[in-house]
């Protein structure tokens, strides 16, 4: 038995090659009832992942969609470690909320790209524990190694832009960050709508390449002249072509 559909799959049809992964709710591993004794099988679990990438090797590009509020720190840490370890190239969409453990899968994403409105959460781990003073004080040790787990992949996306002693801080006071603050920090690559400066000059440099090309074809051609209705015809094309360039500078 599987819970709900959270965690949509598809490859798509236009090209088989990449594959789009929506995490739209709470990341869960498997559970059982405690009752029947029947497992419920997750589709945001780490291992529900490993058989989507199993079944869809041939992929080269991996789209990844996150609006989730976060869940299980060993299904998140799961899930990024193995699209950090796959082949295709990975970009991360946050759509809406990319909260605790689901901040950290974002960080997975060769290009990160979220939403002039979206939102990003992030803080120290926790849960929930019992036992004597001794037990109690392990339980604290152990979860500070799972926090540092956490916090190097924030610094791993990050780099010189975001220090640990900040990111402490930020996780200190269970952080919201909007857009351009993570932008800012290095958590994401890009905010959805506002194209990066280098890639607005590689473009126009290309339009400047081809126009060139044009020009320079078109004082080498030499052209007889029963063919000069069509020469005629070529002209029209090419200012109609050099106009439009203009215009999209």
């Amino acid at each position: 038995m599987k819970n709900k559909a959270m965690f949509s799959i598809r490859q798509q049809a236009q090209n088989p090659n990449i594959l789009d992964i929506y995490i739209y709710d709470d990341i869960l591993g498997d559970s059982y009832n405690w009752w029947t004794g029947e497992k419920k099988e997750s589709e945001t679990s780490a291992n529900y992942v490993k058989q989507v990438l199993e079944n869809n090797q041939k992929a080269n590009e991996i789209n990844v969609y996150i609006n989730s509020y976060g869940g299980e720190v060993k299904e998140g840490l799961g899930i990024y470690n193995q699209l950090k370890r796959h082949q295709a190239s990975v970009n991360v969409y946050i759509d809406g909320f990319a909260c605790s453990i689901a901040s950290v899968v974002a960080m997975a994403g060769d290009k990160v790209i979220m939403g002039p409105n979206a939102l990003m959460m992030i803080h120290h781990a926790s849960m929930g524990t019992y036992g004597n003073a001794e037990e109690l004080r392990k339980a604290a040790n152990d979860l500070e190694v799972i926090d540092k787990a956490s916090c190097s992949s924030y610094l791993a996306k990050a780099k010189d832009k975001l220090s640990e002693e900040v990111l402490n801080q930020l996780l200190d006071n269970q952080t919201w960050l909007n857009a351009n603050q993570c932008l800012e920090y290095g958590l994401i690559d890009e905010i959805a709508g506002k194209e990066d400066k280098t890639i607005q000059a590689a473009q126009q440099r290309f339009k400047e390449s081809i126009k060139a090309q044009i020009m320079d074809i078109d004082n080498n051609i030499k052209v007889p002249e029963q063919y000069k209705i069509q020469k005629n015809n070529y002209e029209m094309l090419r200012q109609k072509f050099l106009k439009k360039s203009e215009e999209n500078k």
